[in-house]
């Protein structure tokens, strides 16, 4: 990379080293009581890099591997592991190459940070350029697949389903542009909408939020850096402290030149937890902010400790008022997603250990009263992104479950828990003894059996 910093750790070991193995392991050891109502797989996407060098390999850009647990009955029937097989991936493992249409012909890449259930099918997912890949419902590729030839653009690693209309929305970005768009997709998982937002730059954005009337284009310092990509860098963005902050509020249906912008203090957010309406006319996002990224660590977010703050954005007055909800370090924030877009009281995130540190705990968050909970799993565990499921027939938001990965970090092992949303500080109801250790990775989702 021309000019950088050299990084001050590497992203390809401990928590973070690959694992090159693909299993599977069927009737897993549990321990507790499995709820019965849970009907469905766990997955889980990140990057697993084949063949890495520690000095040049960026947390961002390994090969995908997604990890999935089948609960059914009561019973943890199997833990499956499996690379998601890009270009990359089948000519390293000497495979035929996954059938599908390729982006202007291009050899597909990386795709690793998220995958999900979409138009009843699971899709392995990335921003920035490589389209989405389709799995089966035991992890193997199928194929690459633009939406069935819907998307003409890139896509995101950050989808939200508006639970209103059925409708998911995205915000998705590529060097090529100076624009990002606002992509949307039907319930059958085809683009319906592709609408350019004019940001006079090539910014990097990772997710957004939407309420019941807008979606919000987070225009942070985060921007293309056209001399590393011709230097060979995998990665060329970069913290930029010449470009101002703002959110952008656009209209759910609306023109791309309408939106209205905000400016925010300089920071980058990767993760907001959800946003919502005020009748002043304001909107409410809640997300996990760093000082910088991609500054003095060009290989991964490794400045400072990002914190739960509240914004404000007040697009009358063009500005965004802050508030600092939790100052410990965290991200991957989730809700219950039956009430995207509109007021929630509960959130939970994961605790960021740090550089070298072996304990991370879960955080559960009242977002009403201020209040938090810390649920630690054990002096050398660290839990990994928690998702909300909610119960057979459950109205509240609390009447659900939590589910993620959590890794004792001395045993080098992973299971699957499971936790009372109504009662996270209790421990777990459950835990699936999954006997190998899980990669600390990006997003899953629960997906529930279909009918």
């Amino acid at each position: 990379m021309a000019d950088s910093p050299a990084p001050t750790r590497d992203y390809v070991s401990g928590a973070l080293a690959p694992v090159m193995e693909e299993v599977a392991l069927d009737d897993l050891e549990v321990t507790g009581e499995l709820p019965a109502d849970l009907d469905g797989r766990y997955v889980r996407n990140g990057p697993n890099p084949i063949d890495p060098d520690p000095a040049t390999q960026h947390w961002f850009t390994g090969a995908g591997m997604v990890h999935g647990v089948r609960l059914r009955d009561g019973r943890a029937e199997w833990y499956r592991n499996r690379f998601v097989r890009t270009d990359e991936v089948t000519a390293a493992l000497g495979e035929p190459s996954t059938p599908g249409e390729r982006r202007d012909g291009a050899p597909t890449a990386a795709v690793n940070t998220n995958v999900v259930q979409l138009g009843g099918r699971t899709w392995a997912i990335v921003e920035a350029g490589q389209w989405p890949v389709r799995l089966g419902d035991e992890l193997d590729t199928e194929s690459v697949d633009p939406f069935g030839g819907t998307l003409r653009g890139s896509f995101s690693a950050h989808p939200h389903t508006d639970p209103r209309t059925g409708l998911t929305h995205a915000v998705a970005y590529h060097w090529t542009e100076t624009c990002v768009r606002h992509v949307v997709l039907d319930a059958d998982a085809r683009v319906v909408r592709e609408e350019p937002v004019d940001v006079g730059g090539s910014l990097m954005v990772h997710d957004t939020a939407i309420t019941e009337s807008s979606v919000l284009v987070f225009d942070l310092p985060v921007t293309f850096r056209i001399d590393d990509a011709l230097a060979g860098s995998v990665f060329p963005y970069a913290w930029d402290p010449e470009r101002p902050a703002r959110v952008g509020v656009l209209g759910l249906d609306a023109p791309g030149d309408s939106v209205r912008w905000a400016e925010v203090q300089p920071g980058y957010v990767f993760h907001p937890a959800n946003a919502h309406d005020r009748p002043d006319g304001t909107v409410v996002v809640d997300v996990c902010r760093w000082e910088r990224v991609f500054d003095s660590d060009r290989l991964g977010p490794n400045e400072g400790t990002p914190r739960l703050e509240r914004w404000t954005v007040d697009p009358a007055s063009g500005r965004v008022t802050t508030e600092v909800l939790d100052d410990r370090a965290q991200e991957f924030p989730r809700i219950d997603e039956r009430r995207t877009g509109t007021p929630v009281r509960w959130a939970v995130t994961a605790g960021l250990a740090t550089a070298g540190a072996a304990h991370a705990p879960l955080y559960h968050h009242d977002l009403q009263t201020g209040s938090s909970s810390e649920i630690d799993f054990g002096p050398t565990s660290a839990a990994q992104e928690f998702v909300v499921v909610p119960r057979d027939g459950s109205e509240s938001e609390d009447d659900a479950w939590l589910v993620g990965f959590v890794t004792d970090r001395a045993e080098a092992r992973t299971d699957l828990v499971v936790l009372a949303a109504d009662a996270p500080g209790d421990g777990p109801v459950a835990r699936v003894h999954l006997g190998r250790r899980v990669p600390d990775g990006f997003h899953g989702n629960w997906m529930p059996a279909r009918p």
